[in-house]
């Protein structure tokens, strides 16, 4: 499962401002407040019990408390956008992208990756399993009239399904196809209570599959890459923020030691994440 993945020019200023401010801060020096750092992520994160795993180390070494709000990267990026979060860690390139061109968002690194998978009954009433890819996968459920939970919610997991049905010629309308608007664990339990198929990122499947009567119906297609980003919110924007933390905590994910942390995460032996930062090119 080997996946591998601003605009130039943007705000050149508060870029050069934001990265001035000194690394490795003592946080114990620093007025309460600047100890906080608010990190609006997608529920991936944390339905798979990365973050549980992830932030307790940094804290603790660093002196932070990190507040995490957890709902889909679209919201995760619309709280960044109104300066209610320091920084965001999404995955969705094309709106991280989106993002930082309109203003909101300096200095987006790539964090990790893993992948989307298509989960659905055990018996595989759409023969997903021999549908030859993603796009024919979704068409094939929406050729037989099943049911589909979709998030519903501009999650990065909506945004790659609404690709996915783009590939697959479009959207069709059903009454099987049912749009939640909720986070990734509720769709899969929802799914498998109804006995439907739904999109899932890998990480949050590994971490539940044990309670779901579900089976993964399709995966490794190289569409169904899912790489994520962190990117501090706009200090010349939002000066409010904070951006000496989110720096901080930004330059530990990428560091070595938070990307060993990252790829040393498993549920039931199962790696979820894989670090994300690009080798040095020697």
């Amino acid at each position: 499962m080997a996946v591998a993945f601003l605009a130039a020019g943007l705000f050149a200023a508060a870029l050069a401002g934001f990265t001035a401010v000194p690394a490795r801060a003592v946080a114990a020096e620093l007025p309460a407040a600047e100890r906080v750092i608010r990190l609006a992520t997608t529920t991936s994160t944390e339905n798979s019990g990365l973050l549980g795993w992830l932030l307790p180390p940094f804290e603790k070494a660093r002196g932070y408390s990190v507040r995490v709000v957890s709902v889909g990267t679209g919201a995760a990026l619309k709280l960044g956008a109104n300066g209610d979060a320091d920084l965001v860690l999404v995955h969705a390139r094309a709106a991280e992208d989106r993002f930082v061109a309109a203003g909101h968002g300096v200095d987006r690194r790539d964090v990790m990756f893993n992948d989307f998978v298509l989960v659905g009954p055990k018996g595989d009433p759409a023969g997903l399993r021999k549908a030859g890819g993603a796009a024919a996968a979704l068409r094939s459920v929406a050729d037989r009239q099943l049911r589909f939970v979709s998030r519903g919610d501009d999650s990065g997991t909506h945004q790659m399904e609404l690709d996915l049905w783009k590939a697959a010629g479009g959207l069709p309308k059903w009454p099987g196809y049912l749009s939640a608007g909720r986070g990734m664990g509720e769709v899969l339990t929802m799914a498998s209570e109804l006995q439907a198929h739904a999109l899932t990122d890998r990480g949050t499947w590994a971490s539940m599959r044990s309670r779901l009567d579900l089976a993964v119906l399709s995966e490794g297609d190289p569409a169904l890459a899912n790489p994520y980003g962190v990117i501090a919110v706009n200090p010349a924007r939002h000066p409010g923020v904070n951006a000496r933390g989110a720096r901080e905590l930004m330059d530990w994910l990428t560091s070595p030691e938070g990307q060993a942390r990252i790829g040393s995460y498993r549920v039931g032996g199962e790696t979820l994440f894989f670090p994300g930062v690009p080798k040095p090119v020697r």
